[in-house]
């Protein structure tokens, strides 16, 4: 793809999400968002239930998601906003989400995630990162296709990472049986992994109206840190090129995800990669911007679909 027919926007990376919600009507329309009780699925849910949305939270902890939506009505004063009980990592509790759900789904927001943990595996024996960031949410998504497809256009939110520029998909050794544990690679992969389900859910579903993209927040201190150091989040913050104060707040972190969501300059877009409210291009040696070449691969996509289906049906 080049550069001259890349989506642009008038936001940009100070944007936060009620901006660019400022003029949007969303009354009608329901949304779900993974991990919506803090960091920036909170902002997500906030500034869509601010538009005017049917906002459900799907947490683990739902008296986190409880605080959160009472949090959100008190800010927005729309009561609209429900908590349902979602793991990921356990796809029990994922068919029991969509059983329960009813009625047309607008915008789905696969926010959810674990980052760099010490080695985890689920029942399944899979790691735990791939499983919680991927497998979760493509189970998600595929047993609410038929909710998406009865909404008449709509989306699907992937959030990725700059971490997916670490690793490709290692389809040879998905969960870490043969090579040792790496929780970055692990991490890099999973994220990869978000970038290339938009890429084959596009190719899939567009002619349901249905359109996923995939989304970098940006650096953003959050709960998605608890498994890392002070010292390793020191570094991470001197490789973002600014320090701290390069970091995004999470009102911040949430803008792209809303804009990917919500926003009617990304209508009919799917199988893009967006950072700071931009649709942006391949990446360039020697810096963390822009989408690896393996992360949007049309026959990857296809590959991890396949897989990822022959996972769920054991």
């Amino acid at each position: 793809m080049t550069t001259s027919n890349l989506v642009s926007t008038p936001f940009s990376r100070e944007t936060t999400a009620l901006e660019v919600v400022r003029d949007l009507d969303l009354t009608g329309r329901r949304a779900v968002v993974t991990g919506g009780a803090s960091g920036i699925g909170v902002e997500t849910a906030r500034a869509l239930a601010a538009a005017g949305a049917d906002v459900t939270i799907a947490v683990r902890n739902t008296e986190a998601g409880q605080r959160a939506a009472a949090d959100i009505t008190g800010t927005t004063g729309n009561d609209r906003i429900l908590v349902a009980p979602l793991d990921l990592a356990d796809l029990d509790s994922v068919a029991t989400f969509v059983r329960t759900w009813d009625g047309p789904l607008h915008m789905l927001v696969n926010n959810a995630g674990i980052m760099a943990s010490p080695e985890m595996r689920t029942a399944q024996g899979w790691e735990m990162q791939f499983a919680t960031n991927h497998l979760g949410h493509f189970a998600l998504a595929a047993g609410l296709y038929r909710s998406l497809a009865a909404a008449g256009g709509a989306r699907i939110v992937s959030v990725s990472s700059a971490a997916h520029l670490r690793s490709p998909v290692v389809f040879e050794d998905i969960h870490f049986r043969q090579r040792p544990y790496d929780p970055w690679q692990a991490y890099g992969q999973s994220k990869t992994a978000n970038v290339l389900f938009a890429v084959d859910a596009t190719r899939r579903w567009a002619d349901d109206g249905i359109y996923t993209n995939a989304l970098m927040p940006g650096a953003i201190q959050t709960n998605l840190q608890r498994y890392i150091t002070e010292e390793e989040l020191e570094r991470m913050r001197a490789q973002s090129g600014g320090g701290a104060a390069h970091w995004k707040n999470p009102e911040q972190g949430a803008a792209t995800s809303v804009l990917v969501a919500a926003s009617p300059l990304v209508a009919g877009v799917g199988g893009r990669y967006f950072e700071d409210c931009q649709e942006a291009g391949p990446n360039q040696p020697g810096t963390r911007t822009g989408y690896a070449p393996y992360a949007r691969d049309p026959e990857a996509a296809e590959r991890l679909w396949e897989v990822s289906e022959e996972h769920l049906r054991g």
